[in-house]
């Protein structure tokens, strides 16, 4: 007698288990060793990114800001908001406004608020502690919503796709910053050597921490490439849903708009 899809132990592993890096764990344990990572990180996390990426981000960051063009008095849902760059960013382009930004981890929040933007935003800043699967807040509530460098960290990538609609009013805008795939075969293979090898390094040069990078960069290339995470985009209704490359795909721009 052969096991039924619904109690086959195969199928109830392939269920049941997420990738967080290269290693396969539960489900349940994602979101916890995630935690555990930027938790690590949290104090060095911005001098990272700028040596990392030799302040590229920041470049990526602010294209992000031309294509949404943000306007007066929007609201803006930052996810996996870590420590506010985004809604910096969003507040000031804006003029007036308000941003909530909302991460997992508080350290990532606490390492925020320190941070003299964040003093001289204050009245226009709302930090919360979230998961981007099950968001706290209630349908058709923002404007804008943004996820920068974090959507590959969720244990269920579409379900914050889902929810990114559900918190959206009518007309409004996602828009997503990631890690995505290099389309030249031979420059992914040089953008591999210089990850697997520098970055690590230079994560526990700088954060004493090599073991939480090698996750980041092992969490890149696990994650969708443009065309499949586009077509996710779409499924969680989305509409007018585009991409653009940038710096030849090593980072990439999703857009789509809740009609």
């Amino acid at each position: 007698m052969t096991a039924s899809p619904m109690t086959d132990p195969k199928t109830l592993k392939s269920e049941n288990t997420t990738h967080f890096g290269f290693s396969e764990v539960p489900e349940a344990e994602k979101a916890g060793k995630v935690q555990g990572v930027f938790s690590s990180v949290a104090s060095k996390y911005d001098v990272m990114n700028d040596a990392m990426s030799m302040g590229i981000h920041r470049v990526w960051k602010d294209a992000m800001m031309d294509w949404l063009a943000p306007r007066p008095g929007q609201k803006l849902l930052d996810v996996a908001g870590g420590t506010g760059d985004i809604s910096f960013r969003f507040l000031k382009r804006a003029g007036r406004g308000h941003a909530t930004v909302c991460d997992l981890t508080e350290p990532m929040l606490i390492e925020g608020r320190k941070r003299a933007e964040a003093e001289a935003l204050g009245d226009s800043l709302d930090w919360v502690v979230g998961d981007a699967m099950h968001l706290p807040f209630p349908d058709n509530s923002f404007d804008v919503y943004t996820i920068s460098f974090g959507i590959r960290n969720v244990t269920r990538p579409q379900e914050a796709l889902n929810e990114a609609f559900r918190v959206l009013r009518p007309g409004g805008r996602l828009m997503v910053l990631e890690f995505s795939q290099i389309p030249n075969d031979l420059m992914q293979k040089a953008y591999d050597l210089y990850s697997f090898n520098v970055i690590p390094k230079m994560g526990q040069a700088i954060a004493g921490d090599a073991e939480s990078y090698q996750y980041l960069v092992e969490s890149i290339r696990q994650f969708p490439d443009q065309e499949t995470f586009l077509d996710m985009v779409r499924k969680a209704g989305f509409e007018n849903a585009k991409y653009r490359n940038l710096t030849m795909g090593i980072a990439c721009l999703h857009s789509g708009w809740k009609i």
